[in-house]
C-alpha cells in the first residue's frame, strides 16, 4: 500500500481523548470522596481534629480548629458563687482576686466550667438574637461563632478560663484594665485582645482570661502574643 493510505489521528481526536480520559478521573476521585465520606459516616469516624496535650494541660489550645480530646479529665473546685474551676487554677486565681481586692477593686467570676449542653444553649440563644435583629440562619450562625466558641471547642468545656467581672456598682472597665496589666503575674492571659481577633476568630473580650502558667504568660505579655501564636513558636 502507499504509506499515505494508512489512517491516522488528528490532533483534535487527540485532544478530545485526552478530555474524556481526564472527565472519568475525575468523576472516579469524586465517586472515592463520596464513598470514603459514607464509610467514615457509617462507622462513626470522626474527622475533627483534637487539640494537642503534649504541651502541658496548662498550654492546650482548644479553638475552632481544635476540639477537646476525648476523654480529657481534670477536676473541679466549686467557688463561693457556685461557679467552678478546674482544681490546678484554683489558688492563682484566688491570689489574683486576693490581690485585685486589695487595690480596692470588687470582682467575681461570672462563667467558670461550662457543660457542653450548656455550650450548646449559649450558642443557639446567640443565634437566635441575630435572627430577631433580621439575619438569616446562615449569617446569624456565621456571626454568633465571632463571640460564642462552637461546642467542643470552648475552653469553659475545660475549666481553665474564667469570665471575669465587677461586682454589682463597680466600674468594670477599671477591673479590665487591672486585669490585662497584672493578670501574667498569677499565670493568666486576656485571652481575646482587641488586636488579635484575626488570629483567635474571636472579637475582643475584655473579661475572658485563661490560665497558662506564669512563665507562658509573662512571655506572652511581654511580647504582645496570644495563645495561637506561643504555642505556634513551641
Amino acid at each position: 500500500r502507499d504509506l499515505h493510505s494508512f489512517p491516522t489521528r488528528r490532533s483534535s481526536d487527540l485532544v478530545v481523548g485526552d478530555m474524556g480520559k481526564k472527565r472519568r478521573i475525575v468523576l472516579w476521585l469524586l465517586m472515592l470522596l463520596i464513598l470514603s465520606g459514607l464509610f467514615f459516616l457509617k462507622q462513626g469516624i470522626s474527622l475533627k481534629h483534637y487539640a494537642n496535650v503534649d504541651n502541658g494541660w496548662n498550654l492546650i489550645l482548644v479553638n475552632k480548629n481544635n476540639y477537646i480530646p476525648k476523654n480529657y479529665e481534670f477536676e473541679l473546685t466549686e467557688l463561693s458563687n457556685g461557679e467552678k474551676v478546674d482544681s490546678r487554677i484554683y489558688p492563682s486565681l484566688q491570689k489574683m482576686f486576693d490581690a485585685a481586692r486589695v487595690h480596692g477593686l470588687s470582682l467575681r467570676v461570672s462563667a467558670g466550667y461550662r457543660s457542653e449542653e450548656a455550650q450548646q444553649q449559649l450558642m443557639e440563644e446567640k443565634i437566635e438574637a441575630f435572627e430577631l435583629e433580621g439575619h438569616s440562619s446562615r449569617e446569624a450562625k456565621r456571626m454568633a461563632e465571632k463571640w460564642v466558641a462552637v461546642p467542643g471547642t470552648s475552653e469553659h468545656q475545660i475549666g481553665i478560663a474564667v469570665d471575669i467581672n465587677a461586682d454589682r456598682y463597680a466600674a468594670s472597665p477599671t477591673l479590665y484594665s487591672w486585669l490585662a496589666k497584672n493578670s501574667y503575674k498569677y499565670g493568666f492571659i486576656q485571652r481575646y485582645p482587641p488586636d488579635k481577633n484575626s488570629v483567635t476568630g474571636i472579637s475582643y473580650e475584655p473579661w475572658h482570661y485563661r490560665y497558662v502558667g506564669k512563665e507562658a504568660a509573662t512571655e506572652m505579655h511581654s511580647r504582645g502574643l496570644c495563645l495561637e501564636e506561643y504555642v505556634d513558636g513551641l
